[in-house]
């Protein structure tokens, strides 16, 4: 579509940063077979958590939020016989389409896959998917006192296969030309596709699952690991400041395609390390309560919650992170603000340790 039309004008200069960051994102592709080799164990315990932190956090970015954590868990867990409302209808949608590229051979990309992704979403519903657009749509800001903004209008409804099919051919040449980055290629492949807005609703959704296949398909598979989604909800203004700078002059064929691509790579890079500081974690030498201690007294921010410690110390039991917790509470070291889930932690400043 669009960006695919002169490759060689719109991304053959690259970024300084942007090259620096696609260094570090083919650093951290090399490293994933080393740590399957060596920590298959870890890897499966990071899958299974990105797992769940996807879905939420890509449907929460929606607005799909199903407040009972337990209950979120089981629905990802397929133990919820019953979904009782919209919310948990279209996580579990999420979850079957996430499965589905996670677990299935989703291969060839084309028109099919996506509308596939797109009535997985919403299987659960009784909204019909699997259907592009039938009616032109705006994408808008909604303002507190209910106004709303323009941010960039989509292609028209009538035009949304043709635009589809031909990025998608587009989007195979450039790929075999060989001649581009296949992470950039991806990064605006996925532009292209929120662009173009191909249905009445779950375009954002749709393509944060194809962000994960695209990448999956060359190698870069950190989203099975570290959950690019939660990525992007952590960073929600920046996402939609990127996009919308990108969009610019997209119909004229002006759009510049660097906020956006910086954006991009800025998340899967990001991604990367986090991903070696949890293998780096899960190496680190001593007892398990050895290494959560460091890692609290030395690398949480200042206030932090359990689950943090979870995420950043792969391999090691809420039971053993609470007993490292009330040791250093005891010791005066940190103190707690609130009780059960929702406590927070911090550290009492002027007391980190000198050896």
């Amino acid at each position: 579509m669009r960006s695919f039309a002169d490759l060689d004008a719109l991304i053959g200069l690259v970024p300084a940063q942007v090259v620096n960051r696609l260094s570090a994102i083919d650093f951290g592709r090399g490293s994933e077979a080393l740590y399957r080799d060596q920590m298959p164990g870890l890897l499966t315990e990071l899958a299974d958590r990105a797992r769940v932190q996807s879905i939420t956090a890509s449907s929460a970015i929606e607005g799909v939020i199903v407040a009972d954590a337990d209950r979120a868990q089981r629905i990802i867990n397929r133990q919820a016989t019953t979904l009782r409302n919209r919310s948990e209808q279209e996580l579990a949608g999420y979850r079957d389409a996430q499965d589905y590229l996670f677990q299935q051979d989703w291969r060839p990309l084309n028109a099919g896959l996506i509308l596939h992704l797109h009535r997985l979403l919403f299987a659960h519903t009784a909204v019909p998917g699997g259907a592009f657009k039938t009616e032109d749509n705006l994408v808008v800001d909604r303002s507190p006192d209910g106004s709303t903004t323009v941010r960039f209008k989509p292609v028209p409804a009538a035009s949304t296969p043709f635009a589809i099919d031909d990025l998608i051919e587009r989007y195979k040449n450039a790929v075999a030309a060989g001649e581009h980055h296949p992470v950039l290629l991806s990064g605006l492949f996925i532009l292209d596709i929120l662009v173009i807005h191909p249905f009445e609703d779950g375009n954002g959704r749709v393509a944060r699952l194809l962000t994960n296949a695209m990448l999956g398909e060359h190698g870069y598979t950190v989203g099975h690991y570290v959950s690019l989604e939660q990525a992007v909800a952590e960073s929600a203004d920046a996402y939609c400041r990127a996009l919308l700078d990108s969009t610019h002059g997209w119909h004229e064929g002006t759009a510049d395609p660097w906020p956006w691509l910086g954006y991009f790579t800025r998340v899967i890079a990001g991604a990367y390390a986090v991903f070696a500081d949890r293998a780096a974690a899960a190496q680190t030498p001593g007892t398990k309560q050895q290494r959560v201690r460091e890692h609290i007294l030395r690398h949480a921010p200042a206030t932090f919650r359990l689950a943090d410690i979870r995420t950043a110390v792969p391999g090691v039991s809420d039971q053993t992170i609470r007993l490292v917790l009330e040791q250093l509470r005891s010791e005066g070291r940190v103190r707690a603000d609130g009780t059960g889930r929702s406590a927070t932690w911090t550290r009492i400043p002027n007391t980190a340790p000198s050896e």
